[in-house]
């Protein structure tokens, strides 16, 4: 019977390999028309550029590679995968760098040392690939979005190097990440209270988080998929780290089998995630409190991951020449992915057209 069980394992870890390595040609797939053909002129490309030393890998996508450059800093990892199941469509209005920053995904290394994993290095890396954008697509200046934690990096990136960008977009931008845990914990405490999770109850009440000590590594386990069962993690949808994030990423045909391994091993060890405690222990109000070119907020209204209100209460302190806050009422941690039509029009209108006529609001003293 034992022989059996580990032959039908067997099989069945053959079966798997194959299917994995069937989703892992790792070829870009190309920008088509209606009919699925490939748009004449567009650009579908995978590259590999050395930046300050280090082999960095990134998406580029872009119907009319004479649009506006945008380069995309993600969070906690890579994200591109996730344009398959919610497709932006921005690629119609932007020549998109979809960017795997040092230790991450197809810029893992695993002889990289924490030592160079600093925000200024990546503050240094961001500005060198803005350079090398800058000439290649023939620009005087690019645009910079952030997401999440993409955010804490962009926004200081922007104060420093004004002059290389028309705009900052941050999405799902971070503020004071301390206050926003305590405010996450708080909620999903009350509402697994109201739910009548026991288990759950327990486990929260035995890891708080709070202003005066900080955030036990208990909590660290317990936060994704508490906030994914709550409708306030990732997207409001996904339910599930393995089915809404793993599984995609293993089916992304633009991967090899190694880029794939790579994105979760650089999760794991290195990657912007090594800036965690820098992050929490910074608040940007006090940090960044000026920047000297437009900025745009773009939040998802069931945000616990970066939060919401807290976010709003930053946008209210910074000092810009343009502001615009956005609020996307059906999204969670994502809204680019969540609501893609609402947010290609406030790229389209306000940040193509540096306006700001979408906006939530006009805060006095710009």
């Amino acid at each position: 019977m034992l022989s059996i069980a580990l032959t039908l394992l067997l099989v069945l870890f053959v079966i798997l390999a194959g299917m994995l390595f069937f989703y892992s040609p790792g070829k870009v797939i190309p920008i088509t028309d209606q009919n699925g053909k490939p748009v004449q002129g567009s650009i579908s490309e995978k590259v590999y550029l050395n930046i300050n030393g280090s082999r960095q890998g990134m998406f580029i996508k872009s119907r009319n590679p004479a649009n506006p450059v945008m380069l995309y800093l993600h969070g906690g990892m890579p994200d591109y995968f996730l344009t398959e199941k919610y497709p932006t469509g921005l690629e119609e209005h932007f020549t998109m760098v979809w960017w795997e920053q040092r230790g991450s995904g197809m810029s893992y290394a695993s002889d990289i040392q924490a030592s160079a994993m600093t925000l200024e290095q990546m503050i240094s890396d961001t500005k060198e690939l803005t350079s090398y954008l800058i000439k290649r697509f023939n620009k005087e200046k690019i645009y910079l979005m952030g997401h999440s934690g993409g955010t804490f990096i962009g926004i200081h990136t922007a104060a420093q190097y004004p002059e290389l960008y028309h705009a900052y977009i941050g999405v799902a931008q971070m503020s004071d990440q301390l206050k926003s845990e305590v405010l996450a914990y708080e909620y999903m405490l009350n509402h697994f209270r109201e739910k009548g999770e026991k288990s759950m109850v327990k486990k929260l009440e035995a890891a708080p988080v709070s202003l005066k000590d900080g955030i036990p590594d208990a909590y660290q386990r317990l936060r994704d998929p508490a906030m994914h069962s709550l409708g306030i993690g990732t997207t409001r949808d996904m339910k599930s780290v393995i089915t809404g994030i793993f599984i995609p990423s293993l089916k992304c045909r633009e991967y090899t089998m190694k880029e794939k391994l790579n994105l979760w091993v650089g999760k794991s060890h290195s990657g912007i995630s090594i800036l965690w405690n820098q992050m929490v222990a910074t608040n940007l109000s006090v940090k960044v409190p000026e920047l000297k070119i437009p900025v745009y907020f773009i939040e998802g209204k069931y945000d616990y991951t970066c939060s919401y209100t807290e976010a709003k209460s930053y946008f209210l302190k910074l000092k810009a020449p343009l502001k615009g806050f956005y609020t996307f009422e059906q999204s969670a941690h994502s809204p680019l992915f969540e609501e893609p039509e609402k947010f290609r029009q406030v790229m389209q209108q306000d940040v193509l057209g540096m306006d700001n006529k979408l906006s939530d609001f006009y805060p006095e003293g710009m």
